[in-house]
């Protein structure tokens, strides 16, 4: 380990014990005896002191606004922190100070390459909105019409790369020594962290994504998208139209115009699946601060979509996959949804299909013991991955995306009737969804255009129909995996224990020292 990360991880674990945040660690699955003892010592000598995932988010606070960020999206990974730490990073906002008027409108400016006057009326001083990542700032342009100005913060892309960099490559010097932090895959998690960090600085990413989706929804009652006036894009300003309607939190604006919440619900529900399973192209931070509603029409509203920064798509697999597991799900196969995490490679090749079954099982029917208006779906589905990957699943990036935004959906969707069923809207799509696509005519219609593939291929066909031998196969590499990685470790355990108790004497008694230092 640099110099350089070596006084970053003295700082971290000196907020750590300064927090208190060691209390949260989970000892149980640490298999270090010496580490273990370390732990508990320091729980006796620095004790609890108030609510610990409070701590983690004034920590996270203290830290400065990428750490704010971070948090923001690690309150989507409940399977990797658990439920209680991820409703506390929900409720982190972006607490950053804004950029002065005077300097805003210089960004603007350079921007834009020429004076605001010559292609706006009036740009407001005061920002609407200032978060860690961007500003907001409303305008109206010569014509007339009144626009939103979103500025990327400059500096902001080094701070993330630079700081985010250095956490990764203290995960994985920690995921070399640990094996609770290589079971979580902490250096995946933050590589797909600073992934989505860095496609919300791109103001020419969030144009193409905001055409993309208003595109998709151009003729819809169900959702709309603000135009873009794209000739004043840049790599970090955004120019659209100002949204005159109701945030979803306004209920009593919305209550006073006489708004059916039920249709608006499961609109929502429908918006959902509609971009998930007919468009590929979903928008994954349907926060309420990015939802807004037309009440032009109270009895047929319209969904308001804003931040098209972060969007989410599946692969073709993927997209199959989850349907065909919804649909069996709904059927109650479990078997079926084993197969296909099997074979979608989801899961270990060698993992027990039974067990996984009855894992299943016990979750799915524990759910549909209860009345279907009392069954939280995206809760459920929160619970199900996380048994998955107890069982070894690893949570892919763009399912984790799906569910961040499934929550959100179902979470405004109850906000505004209590009694959505998000079951009864999504068990007849994925139905139709399954006639249309695994249906004797859409079997048909890809057999016909893959024809020569198959003909190609014909000689494989026995392999292919046969589920078993492919699983079997991959159980059978997975193991010679295992067996290859185990050589490996035991390779290098001597040598990583030569350097570890020096290291780690040195890094204890610094903490310690910054710690008590600290207070």
């Amino acid at each position: 380990m640099s110099l350089r990360n070596c006084r970053f991880l003295l700082g971290l674990a000196s907020q750590i014990l300064k927090h208190r945040l060691h209390h949260l660690l989970p000892l149980g699955h640490f298999t270090s005896r010496r580490l273990i003892w370390t732990i508990k010592l320091l729980q006796r000598l620095l004790p609890t002191r108030g609510n610990l995932p409070e701590q983690l988010t004034d920590a996270l606070i203290s830290r400065g606004p990428v750490y704010i960020k971070l948090g923001q999206l690690l309150s989507t990974r409940p399977d990797v922190l658990g439920e209680k730490i991820c409703q506390s990073l929900a409720k982190l906002q972006d607490q950053v100070d804004p950029l002065p008027g005077e300097e805003a409108i210089t960004i603007i400016e350079r921007a834009l390459g020429q004076s605001s006057l010559d292609a706006f009326q009036s740009i407001d001083q005061e920002p609407i909105a200032s978060a860690s990542i961007a500003q907001v700032h409303g305008a109206c342009l010569t014509t007339g019409e009144s626009v939103v100005i979103k500025i990327v913060r400059p500096g902001i892309e080094q701070r993330i790369r630079s700081e985010m960099q250095a956490l990764i490559e203290v995960s994985q010097w920690l995921e070399s020594r640990l094996p609770l932090i290589r079971q979580i895959h902490l250096t995946r998690i933050l590589e797909d962290q600073l992934t989505v960090m860095l496609a919300e600085l791109s103001m020419f990413r969030e144009a193409r994504n905001q055409i993309q989706l208003r595109r998709n929804f151009a003729d819809s009652s169900l959702l709309y998208i603000p135009q873009l006036h794209d000739r004043f894009t840049s790599q970090n300003l955004l120019v659209m139209e100002r949204i005159d309607a109701p945030s979803i939190g306004e209920l009593e604006r919305m209550r006073h115009a006489g708004v059916d919440f039920k249709v608006l619900a499961h609109k929502g529900v429908e918006t959902f699946f509609t971009q998930v399973f007919e468009d590929n192209f979903f928008h994954a931070d349907m926060h309420p601060g990015n939802v807004f509603v037309d009440i032009s029409n109270p009895s047929d509203p319209k969904w308001i979509a804003l931040d098209c920064a972060i969007i989410g798509s599946l692969s073709e697999s993927d997209q199959s996959y989850l349907a065909q597991n919804l649909v069996a799900f709904f059927a109650r196969d479990y078997r079926r949804i084993v197969t296909l995490h099997l074979r979608s490679g989801w899961v270990p090749a060698n993992t027990d299909a039974d067990a996984f079954e009855n894992v299943i099982r016990d979750v799915c029917e524990s759910i549909f013991a209860k009345p279907l208006s009392e069954i939280n779906f995206a809760a459920f589905m929160m619970e199900l991955l996380e048994t998955a990957r107890d069982l070894g699943m690893q949570v892919q990036p763009q399912l984790v995306l799906l569910q961040k935004t499934l929550l959100y959906v179902e979470g405004l969707g109850r906000q505004l009737y209590p009694q959505l069923d998000l079951w009864e809207t999504a068990e007849p799509f994925m139905r139709r969804w399954a006639v249309e696509h695994l249906g004797p005519v859409a079997v048909i219609g890809k057999l016909l255009d893959n024809a020569p593939k198959l003909l190609a291929e014909v000689h494989r066909l026995p392999e292919l129909l046969d589920d078993r031998q492919t699983i079997e196969l991959r159980k059978q590499m997975a193991v010679q995996q295992n067996n290859i990685e185990q050589l490996k470790n035991q390779v290098q355990g001597q040598r990583r224990r030569i350097r570890r108790l020096s290291l780690y004497t040195v890094l204890l008694l610094s903490a310690i020292g910054m710690a008590f230092w600290l207070g």
